[in-house]
């Protein structure tokens, strides 16, 4: 995160935002209902952010089955 009103502050979610865009927008400037606005969206984002593909890093098993065997467990520091 950058500081306060810089370029790095809000480049998530301009890089997102020109993502939705380019992919699921196309030529059109809006969708025909909020239903198919939503669903479009949700195919998006699901393709971006891959919940069952194997990564090397999780020791090649989806992220979704990693996280179901080693939950989150944040260690109190002293």
């Amino acid at each position: 995160m950058g500081s306060i009103g810089t370029s790095a502050d809000n480049a998530l979610a301009e890089s997102f935002n020109a993502a939705l865009k380019r992919e699921v927008l196309q030529e059109s400037k809006t969708f025909a209902n909020q239903l198919l606005c939503r669903r479009d969206v949700l195919k998006l984002v699901h393709a971006v952010h891959n919940t069952v593909r194997r990564h090397s890093w999780c020791k090649y098993l989806a992220p979704v089955v990693f996280e179901e065997r080693r939950p989150a467990i944040l260690n109190s520091v002293s």
